[in-house]
């Protein structure tokens, strides 16, 4: 009863359109109180409490009525047995307890129901169960970490440096927001009330609270500040939360594809990428993100929308309209226009703001507390903007209009600033030249062209800083391998914003990674053979040099299949690793299905290995022909090859199997603070391959060496006289053990892959600095990427647009050399 009183409480409030904050001025009751009354966390309801709230509020006698009757019963229940009621759709108004005289007006609203569908704003009904107990916790452990990630993304982009641009809106156009009566959640045949939309960046979260759907769109062109609008929503939303309330959590809605995934999954899908803790297990057996979104304790912020594929943004519409989620939801107004118009309703239940230019008085107030001073002809000094916005006033320029413009936009104002502000060889004075920039089009390509050059000039605070912290990067090939990643967001898919390190290599060739594959995979097992064999010294050299290369060869054929295989059936990318190995006893693994973990592992994991035994058993055969001589067409030897592959391949299969799903039981999610960065993600799954490395090794040799002995016993009798000896399986099994292991690491995870493609291949080739974790952390503290959980992103799509052209168009001029038929 205490979440339905709550509830009453916060929908009053809402349509008065007070704050909290306003409320306790007006009610004399404490801020703190009303927090817990709102979200049913105060057990003890007195009457003079709710009637200061009621008078503050001026409620109606019907609303009186509500509450009166709510508190009532939530007085009768028994001690310890707080048993939430939901408020039903058409729950009958009390009859009793009438409202208390205050000498105010209590008029009711014409129309207004006193019992409305709570929509999708009410707040999920709190428990005393266990299980709701560890969602609870896991949500605020969530929203922890997501301020933490926020405010240093604020801070990062200097938003309060030297204050925060004004950013303004109004109301959106009535064609492209659902109904007031919808979004107020109203029943048939009530009057809805005017809804007051208005305020600034610092009370977004308030009038989002106003909204009585919780459902939120905001439109906007291309840079006019939505971005910095998420932040403080998210920031404010999270500061005012309460332990039962929703965790405002940004995703960027761009990568969607509605037609091949459910929402449900894409949002539970991101957030394991984003916050790998939440893999752990929730009390009913789903992950905890499932659990978390299932629960109704996410309220998905949906930034983006623009950037979904245009032939997929109606479809992302309905399937928006399909759902009760609250949410918010941030595009361009063209492009959500036209979804609206294809889709044949806007989003229902939703509000909409759309945000307006910024003004002369806005630059004004702003740019010269951004500037450098310069000196002036009576021996003064004046900011370097001021003599540029007293020619924009004056109009003096044929430029001033476009210029007055393009600086209505806080993207333009934040490129204007780096590339004029902050350089002491830059006059702001130029972009006036009627002749140079005719219009509003090249001078916000001048903008944009000139940001990545400037970032990266040589800094004072460069040159007195270490080497390896601050190292001086060439403007122009930073710009170059910037325009390969961005180029590279634009192969993968479209409008990608996600540069994830884990799939840079993914927009390279398909016949390239099997390249990579094949070759890492052939020099693994070979430097294993040639390493043991050499040790164990009773080989000639030259036959130790040939078998190598034979096994190496038929090795890395093996792998670059299974990996071509992979590929076919849709594995295109092997996503980081969101566990880490755990002795037993250690914690709670990744199920609580041991022996159902085990099988799936094993299952997968039983033809690879089976191929690599295959591959080996061809290898002997060829490097008995190539060094003794003897025959592949003979019938004996076809036999004995055959009866090789298979055995090898049970051995090497059944080995491989047992000991990945043994590692797989060993497994637990990572910690909360892992994927806190891109490169911290990084960090973790290198730590995990390598643990994997240490761990397989002797496992796979001990699995090879002692399970071929009991194989061949097995089918001994069935296939013949076969010799597996203890010396010679020891060998086969460190030469797997090591090779086999090695070329899993390189070629199947997202690490080695990441290894082989961005620190070895595309350094090689001249698309990325050797240096790449560095470059991209780099790239960051210049202001040129951004973080969003564990991936990185440009800093605005439109400079991803620019610096992926200006790349294509230096390809397009110089064709580096190719090596081949037709070279």
């Amino acid at each position: 009863m205490a979440d339905q009183l709550g509830t009453l409480l916060r929908r009053l409030r809402n349509r008065s359109g007070l704050t909290q904050e306003q409320l306790e001025a007006r009610s004399g009751v404490s801020v703190r109180t009303i927090r817990r009354l709102e979200n049913g966390r105060s057990s003890d309801h007195r009457l003079g409490t709710v009637n200061l709230l009621a008078d503050a509020l001026e409620a109606g006698p019907e609303d009186r009525q509500r509450l009166a009757a709510t508190l009532a019963r939530s007085k009768a229940e028994p001690a310890g047995e707080p048993g939430p009621v939901p408020v039903p759709e058409s729950a009958p108004v009390p009859e009793s307890l009438p409202a208390q005289n205050s000498g105010q007006n209590h008029g009711r609203i014409p129309g207004r129901n006193p019992v409305q569908n709570p929509g999708p704003n009410v707040l999920p009904t709190s428990t005393t169960s266990p299980a709701h107990g560890e969602l609870v916790t896991a949500s605020t452990e969530l929203a922890r970490e997501i301020r933490r990630r926020w405010q240093r993304e604020e801070e990062h982009r200097r938003v309060h440096d030297p204050f925060p641009l004004p950013v303004r809106w109004q109301d959106a156009p009535e064609s492209l927001t659902d109904h007031s009566e919808n979004i107020q959640r109203l029943p048939p045949g009530a009057t809805p009330d005017r809804m007051d939309l208005s305020g600034d960046l610092g009370s977004v979260a308030e009038v989002y609270r106003r909204i009585g759907s919780g459902r939120l769109v905001v439109l906007g062109r291309a840079g006019s500040g939505k971005s910095i609008l998420t932040i403080r929503f998210v920031l404010d939303q999270l500061e005012a939360r309460e332990p039962h309330d929703r965790v405002p959590v940004v995703f960027s809605i761009g990568s969607w594809d509605p037609t091949a995934v459910a929402l449900r999954d894409w949002l539970i899908d991101r957030l394991v990428r984003d916050h790998p803790h939440l893999t752990r297990r929730a009390p009913d057996g789903s992950t905890l993100a499932a659990a978390l979104v299932d629960a109704d304790l996410v309220l998905p912020v949906l930034d983006g929308f623009d950037e979904i594929a245009e032939g997929l943004r109606s479809t992302a519409l309905e399937v928006l309209n399909a759902t009760s989620l609250p949410l918010v939801l941030t595009s361009r107004r063209g492009e959500f226009a036209e979804a609206v118009q294809e889709a044949g309703a806007p989003l229902v239940w939703a509000a909409g703001l759309e945000l307006t230019d910024l003004t002369l008085e806005d630059l004004s107030d702003y740019l010269p507390r951004t500037a450098r001073p310069v000196p002036r002809d009576d021996g003064g000094t004046t900011p370097v903007w001021t003599p540029v916005l007293d020619r924009l006033r004056a109009r003096e320029s044929g430029a001033a209009g476009p210029l007055a413009r393009v600086l209505s936009t806080p993207l333009m104002i934040i490129l204007a600033r780096t590339m004029y502000s902050e350089a002491p060889d830059r006059n702001p004075a130029e972009l006036l030249e009627a002749e140079r920039f005719p219009d509003e089009n090249s001078l916000e390509e001048h903008l944009l062209a000139g940001f990545v050059p400037t970032v990266y000039r040589r800094r004072v605070a460069e040159r007195s800083a270490t080497r390896r912290r601050e190292r001086q990067r060439d403007p122009e090939r930073a710009e170059r391998w910037l325009g390969f990643l961005a180029h590279h967001l634009a192969r993968l898919d479209g409008d990608q914003q996600d540069l994830a390190w884990w799939r840079i290599g993914d927009s390279l060739r398909l016949s390239t990674r099997l390249l990579s594959v094949a070759v890492s995979s052939a020099l693994c097992v070979t430097l294993a053979v040639w390493f043991v064999n050499l040790i164990n010294v009773p080989f000639p050299v030259g036959e130790v040099l040939m078998s190598g290369c034979s096994m190496g060869a038929v090795a890395g054929l093996a792998y670059g299949c299974v990996h071509a295989i992979l590929v076919r059936f849709g594995t295109t990318a092997f996503e980081p690793a969101h566990v880490r190995l755990r002795l037993p006893g250690g914690g709670t693994g990744v199920g609580r299905r041991p022996v159902r973990t085990f099988v799936a592992r094993f299952g997968a994991v039983l033809p690879g290995g089976f191929v690599m035994g295959v591959g080996c058993a061809c290898a002997l055969a060829l490097q008995r022909w190539l060094y003794y001589g003897i025959p592949l067409a003979n019938e004996l030897v076809i036999k004995g090859t055959l009866i090789n592959m298979l055995v090898l391949g049970l051995i090497f299969g059944a080995g491989a199997g047992l000991v990945f799903g043994i590692m797989a039981m060993l497994e637990a999610p990572l910690d909360v603070a892992s994927a806190a960065t891109p490169a911290g993600l990084l960090a973790s799954n290198r730590a995990t391959v390598l643990r994997q490395v240490l761990v397989l090794v002797p496992m796979l040799t001990l699995a090879i060496a002692v399970g071929g002995h009991l194989i061949t016993g097995l089918l001994d009798g069935i296939l013949g006289p076969l010799i597996w000896n203890a010396a010679d399986g020891l060998v086969i099994g460190v030469i797997g053990g090591l090779g086999g292991t090695c070329s899993y690491a390189l070629s199947f995870t997202a690490w080695g892959r990441w290894l082989v493609l961005s620190r070895v291949w595309l350094p090689l080739t001249g698309r990325l600095p050797w240096d790449t974790v560095a470059f991209l952390d780099d790239a960051y503290r210049r202001g040129v990427l951004r973080q969003t959980g564990a991936v990185y992103q440009f800093r605005h799509i439109r400079l991803q647009h620019h610096l992926a052209r200006t790349y294509r168009e230096h390809q397009s001029k110089y064709a580096p050399a190719r090596f081949g038929p037709g070279a």
